[in-house]
């Protein structure tokens, strides 16, 4: 289980309503399953279908180093937070680790795990 306080929601949300009609991609910083900061990037692929995330400072990557644990995020803007084939099949080096989404539509946030081509749900609080 992973926790994504209210004010975080609400950034992921933000980020995702400004990036619409595409998919808003980032980076949630988490310490001890808790969510304490997020940092936006940018879908480099500028889809609303799929994301490729070029974060804005390659040094966000080193907050592992401070104690971090980090999962990636993007948003479905008119689908469920549910894994897509492409997710699936594109988790790379994010197998294995919290996978946010968030539906645009509805405002629901999911979390999932990610690994050899299955998917797991990760409880959110």
């Amino acid at each position: 289980m992973v926790v994504v306080p209210e004010e975080i929601r609400g950034q992921l949300l933000a980020h995702a309503r400004a990036e619409a009609p595409n998919e808003a991609c980032g980076l949630i910083a988490f310490r001890d399953s808790v969510a304490e900061r997020y940092l936006p990037g940018t879908n480099r692929l500028m889809s609303p279908f799929r994301f490729e995330l070029q974060p804005k400072d390659p040094q966000e990557f080193f907050l592992e180093d401070e104690g971090y644990d980090l999962a990636v995020f993007h948003s479905h803007p008119e689908t469920e937070p549910r894994p897509s084939r492409t997710d699936i099949e594109n988790i790379g080096l994010w197998e294995g680790r919290p996978y946010l989404i968030l539906a645009l539509a509805s405002g629901e946030l999911a979390g999932w795990r990610i690994r050899d081509g299955s998917v797991e749900a990760l409880p959110l609080e």
